[in-house]
């Protein structure tokens, strides 16, 4: 790459194209006077060469040159090396069934929790292109959408296929946990990190959630637990006897301290969504905490390329002035 450490130098070159008019313009001094030009005119056209009339550019050229020569040109050679070190990240997802409940809304559309959630998430996995994550959904008992990928598409497409829970309803926290936990256990990752979603209570599972969090502290795992939900009551469609899809308001809950125990333990955080804006102001907080490793080696080696111009506008200086005292010497 050519690059020019004095490039201010160039303007001065906007100055030749008029300093060659100007001298153009006025021309040369008269040596001698005639009172009929047709003797001079018959001369001029036995011009013995038409090197002479171009003599007057070389200076031009060598100022042109010199100017270049000023501006200090460098050829670098850079060569970057890049080392990006992941972190291992396993996002746990709530779909039991109350994540169908209408209290999120987007462009003031209403629209369930699951599909905000899956939203907001497929946002944050396309912020981190240099991370291994999986995904663990559970409602009344976890299990693995994805394990630990960098192929962030197939993810995506798993992610796309999650839905909330049928038959095995349920919140089964400290379990979901203790799979996420588990499947980071023997990774070879510096910084691992889960990020667990609910909207309720752990009511069922065979590990209690602050035996899974004591687990996670152990093994250096931080986890952040995201409550998310209106407080109170929420619209929730069911079906009837008739297979009718209604909504009713049924109350709803978030352990809110049991979820702030579990990132307590562990180091993490815990973070309170009751709408959609909130929800991506976590994800985005969260991207922001935990960055991954880079380190960055650059080389570069230059070369002064100054001499070149320079030597050429010495030649072509030197050319002119022995151009004008010699073949095409004017008469004084």
């Amino acid at each position: 790459m050519i690059r020019f450490l004095e490039p201010q130098w160039f303007w001065v070159l906007a100055a030749l194209p008029l300093i060659a008019l100007w001298t153009g313009r006025r021309g040369p001094v008269a040596a001698i006077e005639y009172s009929d030009v047709s003797l001079a005119r018959q001369i001029a056209r036995r011009t013995r060469s038409r090197i002479g009339m171009l003599a007057w550019l070389l200076p031009i050229l060598a100022a042109a040159l010199m100017v270049v020569a000023l501006a200090r040109p460098q050829r670098t050679n850079s060569h970057t090396e890049v080392t990006v070190k992941g972190i291992d990240i396993v996002l746990g997802l709530d779909v039991s069934g109350s994540m169908q409940a209408l209290d999120f809304s987007v462009n003031k559309t209403r629209v369930n929790r699951i599909a905000v959630v899956k939203s907001v998430v497929a946002q944050f996995i396309e912020e981190r292109p240099n991370d291994r994550i999986g995904l663990v959904a559970f409602a009344g008992s976890p299990y693995l959408v994805s394990p630990l990928t960098l192929d962030h598409d197939w993810l995506l497409q798993n992610l796309g296929r999650v839905d909330v829970a049928g038959e095995d309803d349920g919140t089964a926290i400290g379990s979901a946990l203790a799979a996420a936990v588990n499947h980071l256990r023997t990774t070879a990752a510096k910084s691992k990190v889960v990020i667990l979603l609910t909207d309720g209570v752990n009511n069922t599972g065979k590990v209690s959630p602050l035996s899974a969090a004591e687990a996670a502290h152990a093994l250096g795992i931080k986890v952040y637990t995201i409550g998310v939900g209106v407080r109170g009551k929420a619209p929730i469609p069911v079906k009837d006897e008739s297979g009718r899809t209604r909504v009713i308001f049924a109350t709803v809950d978030v352990d809110e301290q049991t979820l702030q125990a579990m990132a307590k333990e562990t180091g993490g955080m815990f973070y309170r969504a009751t709408d959609t804006d909130s929800l991506q102001k976590i994800y985005a907080a969260i991207n922001g905490y935990e960055k991954s490793a880079q380190s960055v080696q650059k080389y570069e080696h230059t070369e002064d390329l100054f001499r070149y111009p320079l030597y050429a506008s010495l030649g072509f200086l030197g050319l002119g002035l022995i151009v004008q005292q010699t073949r095409f010497r004017r008469l004084p």
